[in-house]
């Protein structure tokens, strides 16, 4: 008999099966969903991505439009699982395939709502789609009032560092230097010493352009492999 993939009220249910209140309680707190706090209303069930991922690999075949119901769902766990299989099907998938995944993720970003859920697929998503193409659909989610949107702008150009492309990840760091969110100036600091581990010279261009005026969160983040001396000398404002 022929496999025929799960729907999203299945992984629903497979996901309640698996909730620890307890682990959920700790999550709760991890990612600061407290009144006035970035992940205020986020709901948790407590299951550990280990195990997310174990299902994503059982449900890979997932329908696309039963992924979004997933990324829809008040669930931080469901629109993980929902991001998983995405990957997955993304890495396999034809242009049409990776096309529409793509096209999903870009109309769902309000729902990739928090730190984890932007790393793990922003890179493997839009920044991927992307690659051969216009990357102007990144400049404008860096210009969005949402701050995943812009965190997800400056993440998804992680694979063009890791090619030595480091265009479009300046351009959006100039973008956000000034970003009141922690959230964001610790996307633009990492991006910025990945830059700096493959060339330091690109890097301490922008960082002399900009040090003086960019969040101290910031610059610590971008200068964190720096020898000790140099990292005090951008501290002190001495370069």
């Amino acid at each position: 008999m022929s496999y025929q993939p799960a729907d999203a009220s299945v992984l629903m249910a497979e996901l309640h099966a698996l909730a620890d209140p307890e682990a959920a309680a700790g999550l709760q707190r991890f990612f600061k969903t407290a009144r006035g706090q970035y992940g205020e209303q986020d709901r948790f069930l407590g299951i550990r991505v280990p195990e997310l991922r174990k299902i994503a690999g059982k449900h890979r075949a997932l329908h696309i439009h039963d992924a979004g119901r997933l990324l829809r769902t008040p669930y931080h766990e469901a629109r993980m699982l929902a991001l998983l299989i995405l990957i997955r099907q993304f890495a396999k998938g034809s242009l049409e395939d990776r096309t529409a995944i793509y096209n999903l993720y870009m109309a769902h970003t309000e729902h990739i709502n928090s730190w984890d859920l932007v790393d793990a697929s922003a890179g493997q998503i839009p920044g991927a789609y992307l690659r051969e193409r216009s990357r102007w659909p990144l400049y404008e989610l860096a210009a969005s009032d949402l701050l995943w949107e812009r965190r997800i702008s400056m993440i998804a150009t992680w694979p063009y560092i890791r090619e030595n492309d480091f265009t479009d990840a300046l351009a959006i760091a100039e973008i956000l230097v000034s970003d009141n969110e922690d959230l964001i100036q610790k996307a633009v600091g990492w991006m910025l010493r990945e830059i700096g581990k493959r060339d330091m010279a690109v890097e301490e261009t922008f960082l002399k352009s900009h040090c003086r005026e960019m969040p101290r969160t910031m610059l610590r983040y971008a200068i964190e492999k720096f020898p000790e001396e140099k990292r005090q000398n951008y501290l002190k404002g001495l370069v």
